[in-house]
């Protein structure tokens, strides 16, 4: 593996772990983690779909005025959200940037779509789990320390 594959793949693992710390750090319950999961693997099987296959499911959207003007409403709605939860987006997009990242690399490195999804499935659940524990163990670490 080159070197540069490694920086990637701890980028990722960070990018991850920091949700997971968040999310640990919330006492969330346990469908709160199911629904990440869920949508951390619809975002790695999204960029991991071949561009053209992606275009040919997007023009749905622009076959009718009806369904230009909704999705139009629907972005302006987004950029809204954007711009009111802003560290929550700079958060979301350091993720898919170190999955994009990841994805390059993986492909540069002659590895099919398929392996290239479970790898990436695999450090990014690994991140979300190790950040989870990090912060159970330090919030644990510092209940029986201040005890």
């Amino acid at each position: 593996m080159k070197s540069f594959l490694w920086v990637s793949l701890t980028l990722v693992v960070l990018a991850y772990g920091s949700l997971g710390w968040l999310i640990s750090q919330a006492h969330s319950p346990w469908y709160v983690w199911l629904t990440v999961v869920t949508a951390i693997l619809f975002l790695l099987s999204a960029l991991t779909t071949p561009w053209l296959k992606i275009a040919d499911y997007s023009i749905i959207f622009f076959r009718s005025d009806t369904r230009t003007f909704a999705f139009s409403v629907l972005a302006a709605f987004l950029f809204f959200v954007m711009i009111a939860w802003f560290k929550v987006f700079l958060d979301t997009l350091l993720i898919i940037c170190a999955n994009i990242l990841l994805r390059i690399d993986l492909q540069g490195s002659g590895l099919g779509e398929r392996q290239t999804f479970f790898l990436t499935s695999i450090f990014s659940l690994a991140g979300l789990a190790l950040g989870a524990i990090v912060q159970t163990a330090f919030s644990h670490h510092l209940t029986i320390r201040f005890l």
